[in-house]
This record gives C-alpha cells, sequence and structure tokens, in this order.
C-alpha cells in the first residue's frame, strides 16, 4: 500500500493520477498548505523541501513528481505505462520528461511563485510577463516534438503525458494562450481520460475546511 502526501490543486494529482492509471490501491494523506504543515519539523522528515508530492513505499519515501510516476510505472506498468530501459524508446520518454519539467513547467511555476505562492516581498510583478513569454517559446517547441502523435511517445500513453497533461491544465488554470492545435487536442484528449478525471476528485474531497 502507498500513501500519498499531497493537497488538491497540487503537482500530487500527478501521482494520484498515475497510481488511479495503474490501478493501485493508496491512501491519501492531505497536507494543509494554507495552514503551514508543509513546513513543520514533522514534514521535514518526510520532505526535507517541505513540498509535495511524497509517497510513501514499503522501500522508504520518494519525492519530485516525475521520479514517483516513473517508478510507479516501472515497478506496475511496463511496457504499458513506460518503454523498456535501454530502448531507443525509453531515451525518448526521458528526454520528454526533461524536457517538460525543466521547460514547459518551470514558466507556470515562475508566474505562480510572482503571483501567490513566494512571500510578497520576494514577488517581482514583471516576472510574470517573463513567464507568459517563456511559456509560449517552450510551448512552440513542445508543439513540434508532439507533431502528429496521439501522446508524447507516440501512440503509447506513458507517464510523461500525466506530466504534460497536468502542466498544459495548470497553464490553463494560469489563463496561459494554447495557440497551437495539436497542443489543444492533445490536452483534450489526456485530461478527459477517466484516471486523472478520479484523481482530481479524489483529491478534492480532502480539500480542507476554509475558513
Amino acid at each position: 500500500m502507498y500513501t500519498l502526501y499531497g493537497y488538491p490543486k497540487t503537482r500530487s494529482v500527478r501521482v494520484a493520477w498515475a497510481l488511479e492509471e495503474l490501478g493501485l490501491p493508496y491512501e491519501y494523506s492531505v497536507v494543509d498548505l494554507k495552514a503551514g504543515q508543509h513546513l513543520t519539523e514533522e514534514f521535514k522528515t518526510i520532505s526535507a523541501a517541505s513540498k509535495i508530492p511524497a509517497l510513501d513505499t514499503p522501500e522508504g519515501i520518494l519525492t519530485e513528481s516525475a521520479a514517483i510516476v516513473t517508478f510507479l510505472a516501472e515497478r506496475h506498468g511496463m511496457h504499458e505505462f513506460i518503454p523498456e530501459p535501454g530502448s531507443f524508446a525509453r531515451a525518448k520518454y526521458e528526454e520528454m520528461m526533461v524536457f517538460l519539467t525543466n521547460e514547459l513547467e518551470q514558466p507556470i511555476w515562475n508566474i505562480a511563485k510572482h503571483s501567490f505562492a513566494l512571500p510578497e516581498a520576494q514577488r517581482i510583478p514583471a516576472m510574470r510577463e517573463t513567464g507568459a513569454w517563456e511559456f509560449q517559446r517552450a510551448l512552440k517547441v513542445f508543439s513540434t516534438m508532439l507533431g502528429n502523435n496521439e501522446f508524447v511517445c507516440g501512440n503509447m500513453f506513458t507517464m510523461a503525458d500525466v506530466i504534460a497533461g497536468h502542466i498544459l491544465a495548470w497553464a490553463k488554470g494560469a489563463k496561459q494562450e494554447i495557440p497551437h492545435d495539436n497542443v489543444k487536442a492533445y490536452a483534450e484528449r489526456v485530461l478527459a481520460r477517466e484516471a486523472y478525471e478520479k484523481a482530481w476528485r479524489g483529491e478534492m474531497a480532502h480539500l480542507p475546511p476554509q475558513e
């Protein structure tokens, strides 16, 4: 049994999505970010960076969503949700994962940081405009990489699609334009998956009461 430490509307939905795709049972432990639970010494023993998601496995704690979903796919979904290690298809999967987390996601995260995530004194309003500009540059590259493929690694849905789909959902929530038809169609396709809907609803059911 896995335990997912998360909070609704954050990157933890990626791990919940992966678990749902794989049909794995898991417990959800909400970490109330608004109450500062992620900053407690107790939670730092789980995540040294005081961040979610974190996954408690029988072998120990894992953090970083891309690493977690890759682990889950290797352990439970080889050849179905991730290509075989050492194959060229696996190299393309890794290439896409690095691009997604380093290039496509970071501008959206910068917008979020300079909107609400950082302490107010550390926010730079102009960074929101810079983030939007950087996102459009990275999105154009993503559109080219995706091409006419059904999924980011070809015809097989992989955990890279979990990461890509969430980033695009995040971008939509941040009111970022997606002017590429292939990316729009791709986002609609992956975000309509039953496992994503189930993960999203499951997380929202754990939303702490708002004062």
